[in-house]
């Protein structure tokens, strides 16, 4: 189904490459590149169509991936709250520390 098309020249190359010279020429000689040949016309592709078996696969893989995206934002943002309250605690503890030192007890 999904296997690549390679496309395949039937006929080699028309004009070899020059061999290359070891003395130095005066005036190279001028080279000539052949016109490319034109493109052969290719038909235009299907769209892909799936089957009842692979859209319940496609639709089970996205649900999957849903719900593993899910699970790891929930996680960062509990970590984050957790965070965020222990940060507060300390504060508060600290404020009432830092009072009683002033206050000289």
């Amino acid at each position: 189904m999904l296997q690549p098309r390679i496309p395949v020249n039937p006929l080699p190359p028309s004009h070899p490459s020059p061999p290359a010279r070891t003395e130095p020429a005066t005036t190279p000689a001028p080279v000539t590149v052949p016109a490319p040949a034109p493109a052969p016309s290719t038909t235009p592709r299907s769209s892909v169509q799936l089957t009842p078996g692979s859209a319940v696969a496609l639709a089970a893989g996205g649900g999957a991936v849903v719900l593993v995206v899910g699970a790891v934002l929930v996680s960062m943002l509990l970590a984050v709250a957790i965070s965020a309250a222990s940060i507060a605690v300390v504060a508060v503890v600290l404020r009432l520390l830092v009072r009683d030192m002033q206050k000289g007890r």
